[in-house]
């Protein structure tokens, strides 16, 4: 009984051992870590990474151990890069890389970078990172490195990212500090940039306050003209509330007039009545004593007739007084309406300044727009005149310069077909203008107009001839043979166009002694 006791023992013993081992085998991978497990890991596989959670190390055949996540800051002080323009510049700058947690670049890490500490991994990003950023410095220029810097930093992290994510690395941010050259071209292109800024600001400026000004000049006008608007406006309004008022005034004073005339008459007619019942009453109070004590149909005809005869003097005294109170209200009638048309009068007086103030302000208005317009029109004509004679101008100097050159490749031509014998090409030249120095000659003498040639002779002849034949020989002498113009000019005709023969004519007669 005790040994099985002391067996069971040991073997809880042993297995508590083995859970232990197995427990121990488990790890579990931080957030700032990555776990690698390499030995037997699977077939084609040279590690394996975890990333978060945790995973079980197979003893004996499998190993593990973490990769640091942490940012490793590298400061580059990258100097004398050659630019596309073949500038020098100088780029200090610090880039902050990592190890990636990307599944195939962390394979890379486990690969590459696995119990390396911090500085060696630094060294070898280092290398990687100015080679990249020459290659890339290169291949931009001075003014797209200083002022698309954008652009610069997505070519920096292009090429820099995909060459150390082959170690296993992440490019997380590339900060470039400044970028300066030794020759001073870079300050150069400040100044320009600064002085052309200056310059358009200065023109801004100058826009912005031509601008203010005008608007200014506009707001002043239209404030004016508001002001004169709304000065009219409360002027009429003033005017308005006066004429109004009269109204009102003159047409409360007529309603108590004719209430009042309305109550005298009807006092007075209530006063009529009245009276007129007590005379009544007396009247045939009297006419019944009569007849009751005269008795008598007489008396009371003589009673009735007097009754009616005091009815019709009340009759007469209402209608007095009728008439009296027509004439009052008449009256009354008669100056309301005459207050009444001197307020309308006053109202339509207004009125007609208003709209003459109006008028004559959007007439002033009107001009100076036109004129303004016109002045606007006439210098637009003028501007395209100018324009258009310069373009004329323009058009036959062009012309005039073609023509010129046509000619002178024409004498060009001339004179390489003369093989260079300057006489030739003149003689070519004046043989083509020949005809129109006949033209021009024949035409001089054919406009001459001879009414009548006398001629006097006394019959002689001799060697020379008559006077006649003499007239006439020198007459056909005065006109320049063609071979001597050719001569005066220094050309020799070819011998196809004949020789000059002697000017002495033959077989010339006497003539008449007169000829017409």
């Amino acid at each position: 009984m005790e040994f099985l006791l002391s067996l069971g023992g040991i073997s809880v013993v042993i297995l508590f051992l083995v859970a232990a081992f197995l427990l121990s085998r488990y790890k579990r991978c931080p957030s700032n870590k990555i776990l690698v497990i390499y030995g037997n890991v699977g077939k084609g596989k040279s590690a394996k990474c975890v990333h978060g959670g945790g995973s079980f190390v197979l003893p004996i055949i499998q190993d593990w151990q973490f990769l640091n996540l942490n940012p490793i800051p590298i400061e580059i002080d990258l100097r004398n890069a050659l630019s596309k323009q073949n500038i020098r510049i100088n780029t200090p700058s610090t880039f902050t890389v990592a190890i990636s947690t990307r599944e195939e670049i962390m394979l890379n890490a486990a690969e590459r970078l696995l119990s390396l500490d911090e500085a060696e991994i630094r060294n070898q990003a280092l290398d990687i990172i100015i080679g990249q950023l020459r290659l890339v410095i290169a291949t931009l220029t001075i003014e797209e490195i200083n002022q698309d810097r954008e652009q610069f930093l997505s070519l920096i992290n292009k090429h820099v990212a995909s060459e150390l994510n082959k170690i296993g690395l992440e490019l997380i941010n590339v900060n470039i500090k400044d970028i300066t050259d030794e020759s001073g071209y870079i300050e150069a292109i400040g100044k320009k940039a600064a002085a052309e800024a200056i310059n358009i600001a200065r023109i801004q400026v100058a826009e912005q306050e031509r601008s203010g000004a005008i608007g200014e000049t506009k707001a002043v006008r239209e404030r004016e003209v508001q002001v004169a608007l709304e000065v009219a406006a409360t002027d009429e309004g003033r005017k308005e509330a006066e004429a109004q008022r009269r109204i009102r005034v003159a047409e409360l004073e007529a309603k108590a007039a004719i209430a009042e005339t309305k109550a005298v008459q009807e006092k007075e007619v209530s006063i009529a009545a009245e009276e007129a019942k007590g005379q009544k009453g007396k009247k045939e109070a009297d006419s019944t004593r009569r007849i009751e004590v005269a008795k008598l149909e007489a008396d009371a005809v003589n009673g009735e007739n007097l009754a009616k005869a005091n009815v019709v003097d009340s009759n007469a005294t209402l209608a007095e007084k009728s008439a009296e109170a027509k004439r009052r209200s008449d009256i009354a009638n008669a100056v309301a309406n005459k207050e009444i048309l001197e307020a309308e009068k006053a109202t339509e007086l207004a009125r007609l300044e208003k709209d003459e103030i109006v008028k004559k302000e959007i007439q002033k208005r009107k001009q100076e727009i036109e004129a303004e317009a016109e002045a606007e029109r006439v210098r637009r004509i003028a501007k395209g005149e100018a324009d258009a004679t310069l373009l004329k101008y323009q058009a036959e100097a062009e012309g005039l310069k073609k023509l010129l050159e046509a000619k002178a490749k024409g004498y060009q031509d001339i004179l390489a077909s003369c093989e260079g014998d300057t006489s030739a090409a003149a003689t070519l030249l004046l043989i083509e203008k020949l005809e129109m120095l006949v033209e021009k000659q024949t035409e001089a003498i054919a406009n001459l107009k001879i009414d009548k040639i006398t001629v006097w002779e006394n019959g002689a002849s001799g060697a020379n001839g008559g006077a006649t034949s003499n007239f006439v020989r020198n007459l056909i002498n005065t006109l320049p043979p063609m071979h001597e113009l050719a001569q005066q000019v220094g050309i020799e005709l070819p011998r196809f166009l004949g020789n000059i023969q002697g000017r002495q004519s033959e077989g010339l007669g006497q003539e008449e002694d007169t000829a017409e």
